[in-house]
This record gives structure tokens, C-alpha cells and sequence, in this order.
């Protein structure tokens, strides 16, 4: 039996990790076996390319060493976390994947949404989530949440100006204009409660 990967896709402070959890709580009370993870990080290998990634002091990386130090993060954590845990049936959540360096690399950085699609399509061998979910909130409402949540780590991207997370999020619209068949958007200006009923309403729809 094949697992269900599923994808949570957001610009900081879209709530998406908290639904996570939240997701992930539900569905293992119903029985399922779920694994929740994120990128980049999720496996010893590929945090600590996430250690140079967010580190504040990187401010003078590359575009391109972002992007591939993001792709590679990736492959370590496709391969070692969640292929084995899709082969085993369960249902990996992944708290960002490939469309976040589409969004954020090939977007708001300038590279080419079709080099970072194709560069990542290597990394993964091709292997795209079965369903993802975009929670959509305008960048000056989630940097918002982000600036008033003292639990939250502050990382590299953080540091942008709004124009970069502006860029990001019109980024998001046109991926999910490209890739509606996979790609499925939620409100998630609306307060928690509502923003996990419709995830949930999405999940349900592939279980």
C-alpha cells in the first residue's frame, strides 16, 4: 500500500505549522499513522543545511547556493524520512516542499521558476505531493503574526523587506494557477478553528 504526501505551502506567519500539528493530532486519533515533518530540515543531514540556510548572518549568500542548498536539504530528507514512510503506508504531512523554492528561488529571487522546477525534479527524482495546500494571507497580515509571536524563530527570510514577501505570495498565485489539479488554496485570514476545518475538508478529500 502506497502512503498520501501532503504538502503545506504559506509565506511566514500563515499558520501552517500549527495547523499542522493540529492535523496531524485528528488524523492519529482516527486511527491513521501520520508522519509530520518540515523543510528544510526533517532528518540530522538536512537540519544542518537548514543551520546555514535561516542563519542570520548568511546575508550575503548567493541566490543560487540558496537554491541548491535547498534542493539538497530535499533529497536527503525525501530519501531517508519521508519515501520510507510513504512505503510503509502512512500519511507524511510536510510543513514546505518543492513549491516553496519555486515561489521564494525562482520567483522573489529572480532565478526562474523552470531552472528551480527542473533543478528540483532532479533532487527528488520527480516525486511531487499527492495533494497541497496554500494558505493564503496577505504578507503584511503573516509578518504580522510572525513580529508578535515571541516563540517563533526569527530567521534569514524574516529579514526581507515586505516587497520580497510581496513577491512571494504573488508568487503562490501563480503556481496555484499553474498546478490546480495539485495545488488547492484555504483562507487563512480567518482564525484558527475555520483555517483547520477547511485543511481538514481538503485532506478528507484524498484519504
Amino acid at each position: 500500500m502506497n502512503g498520501v504526501f501532503i504538502t503545506f505551502e504559506g509565506g511566514e506567519g500563515s499558520g501552517k505549522t500549527t495547523i499542522a500539528n493540529m492535523i496531524k493530532d485528528t488524523l492519529t486519533d482516527e486511527g491513521y499513522h501520520v508522519v509530520l515533518t518540515r523543510e528544510p530540515g526533517g532528518v540530522d543531514i538536512a537540519e544542518k543545511i537548514r543551520d546555514v540556510i535561516v542563519d542570520v548572518k548568511n546575508t550575503n549568500m548567493d541566490k543560487k547556493t540558496e537554491a541548491l542548498l535547498y534542493a539538497a536539504s530535499r533529497r536527503q530528507h525525501l530519501v531517508e524520512k519521508v519515501i520510507p514512510a510513504l512505503e510503509k503506508g502512512f500519511i507524511v504531512i510536510c510543513d514546505r516542499y518543492v513549491d516553496s523554492s519555486l515561489v521564494y528561488q525562482g520567483i522573489a529571487r529572480g532565478i526562474g521558476i523552470d531552472e528551480v522546477y527542473e533543478m528540483n525534479l532532479f533532487a527528488t527524482d520527480n516525486k511531487l505531493p499527492d495533494r497541497t495546500i496554500f494558505f493564503d494571507v496577505k504578507p503584511e497580515v503573516g509578518l504580522k503574526r510572525v513580529h508578535t509571536d515571541s516563540q517563533r524563530e526569527v530567521n534569514r527570510l524574516d529579514l526581507e523587506k515586505l516587497d520580497f514577501h510581496q513577491k512571494v505570495y504573488e508568487g503562490y498565485l501563480e503556481i496555484c494557477n499553474k498546478y490546480p489539479e495539485r495545488i488547492v488554496k484555504v483562507d487563512a485570514h480567518v482564525n484558527v478553528g475555520e483555517v483547520y476545518r477547511q485543511v481538514l475538508e481538503r485532506i478528507r478529500e484524498i484519504l
